[in-house]
């Protein structure tokens, strides 16, 4: 028995009947059948036993999860064609009809609970790492990355009230800005965990709310946010060594260190006068007085532009057990989180969010997350089975070739068809590799232009199209005259 968008998940569809359920097909990226089972525990999206989810509806938790995790896989997938897409699936099979409107499936979004969606995410990026194997390692230890993003929310009283638009901006004239701190492998570049916040949260403030995904033993590799007093601090006493760029406030005198190779030393520094504010009085106090941190210095030379001369900061103060060149290595591959926010917010479409109330954006976020992890789990597969290099597959390959294969995928007749399908869609994968670019310089600037609209001053309301339009260019105004 299948369900018409992911045929691994097997709880019969709400309203339907057991004998004709499986016979309901829709080729998309998620149909891969079995293959992706065994990715998250699929009693998270069962029916509960008492209220809004215990009744039996067309959309049930499992299928409005499929539609919504669909729709997120597919950029500026409105509401409307999913509704008409089980429309189609439900009058192909003679289940019965299915509302026209919107309404039915935009309630099922809001019912579906946030704590489910956050507990397939983390088991999600389990089964990626599971797949990936254990090459990320510092020393034998797991690494994670963490930076912090934003996307925008459409411009709604409520999406305003919790997540408030740039100071900057006028009234009327922004979007609402969603912030969030994205823990992420390096071992798999899947998601672990996030936290989300306004944009007047310090990045510092939300990585303490991820103090349970860091266990003992790991490494944090960071910015230079994170090259300051209190996270070098804080976490080594837990067990969890940082690593990342000094913050820029921060001066460094090599004739003071305790000097372990050239432009590599350790430094005493000494707890500030002034509280920080992201730490309560109580949480201030307790930091000691001094902490013993390591600091490396080393020249970037990439060809064709100027060499740049990076700090990095550490906990890690063995050089026999931690050389700096594994160290400076390590940083580097800093760039694949850079990479995983491009893949969300550019491949994905994530950089606009698009639901109307800030609980519904969270959980868009949320599917966003999964469906990310979903496709480094296929990644991570084909790595396990040809090895390959992980960071040399391209995600968006991998969402191509998955939504392409799995129509053939659903037309094979055999199982035996069906898996040499999958073996080739996997070697494919390893085949299309990214070219090795090392050093490659990757400016964040657009060739595309804009339209030549004026940006607007005041809400569209009261906003009025100028009779001198045709006389602005990119906002500014120019010599009419001088053209004619």
């Amino acid at each position: 028995m299948t369900t018409p968008f992911f045929p691994q998940f097997r709880p019969r569809l709400a309203a339907t009947r057991r004998a004709a359920t499986h016979k309901v097909q829709q080729a998309s990226l998620a149909q891969l059948e079995h293959y992706l089972e065994g990715i998250f525990p699929l009693y998270l999206l069962s029916q509960e036993d008492e209220k809004a989810n215990s009744r039996k509806r067309i959309f049930t938790l499992l299928l409005t999860f499929e539609c919504f995790l669909w729709q997120v896989l597919k950029p500026q997938t409105a509401c409307r064609e999913v509704v008409r897409q089980v429309q189609a699936l439900f009058r192909l099979k003679n289940l019965g009809p299915v509302d026209e409107g919107t309404s039915a499936y935009c309630q099922a979004r809001t019912r579906l609970p946030k704590d489910r969606l956050e507990r397939i995410l983390a088991a999600s990026a389990a089964t990626a790492d599971r797949r990936a194997g254990a090459g990320a390692r510092l020393a034998g230890r797991p690494v994670k990355v963490v930076d912090g993003s934003s996307t925008q929310l459409p411009d709604t009283p409520q999406n305003q009230k919790r997540y408030p638009q740039p100071a900057t901006q006028k009234p009327g004239c922004g979007f609402p800005v969603l912030k969030f701190l994205l823990l992420f492998s390096l071992n798999s570049g899947s998601v672990l965990n996030v936290v989300m916040a306004n944009l007047h949260h310090h990045d510092l403030r939300l990585l303490r709310q991820l103090q349970g995904e860091l266990a003992k033993g790991d490494i944090l590799l960071g910015d230079r946010a994170y090259g300051e007093y209190t996270t070098l601090a804080t976490w080594p006493t837990q067990g969890v060594d940082v690593l990342a760029r000094l913050h820029q406030c921060r001066r460094v005198d090599f004739r003071k260190a305790v000097r372990l190779a050239k432009q590599d030393g350790l430094f005493v520094w000494t707890k500030g006068c002034q509280q920080s504010p992201i730490l309560s009085p109580q949480e201030w106090a307790q930091l000691p007085a001094q902490i013993t941190v390591r600091i490396l210095r080393f020249t970037a030379t990439i060809r064709g532009h100027r060499s740049r001369r990076i700090t990095l900061v550490t906990s890690l103060l063995d050089p026999a057990l931690y050389p700096a060149e594994e160290l400076i290595g390590l940083y580097a591959r800093r760039w694949r989180l850079e990479l995983c926010l491009r893949d969300l917010k550019t491949t994905m479409g994530m950089e606009q969010l698009r639901c109307q109330s800030p609980g519904l954006a969270e959980k868009e976020l949320l599917v966003y997350l999964i469906g990310h992890n979903l496709i480094r789990c296929l990644m991570a597969e084909a790595v396990a089975r040809y090895g390959a290099d992980l960071e040399r597959l391209s995600f968006k390959g991998t969402v191509d070739g998955a939504r392409q294969y799995s129509q053939a995928i659903l037309q094979a007749r055999s199982r035996k068809m069906k898996s040499v399908l999958w073996d080739d869609f996997l070697l494919n994968l390893v085949r299309d590799l990214v070219p090795d670019r090392p050093n490659r310089s990757e400016p964040r600037a657009v060739k595309r232009r804009p339209k030549p609209f004026p940006s607007l001053t005041k809400p569209r309301r009261q906003s009025h199209a100028p009779s001198h339009r045709n006389r602005y260019w990119k906002s500014k105004p120019r010599n009419y005259r001088a053209l004619n």
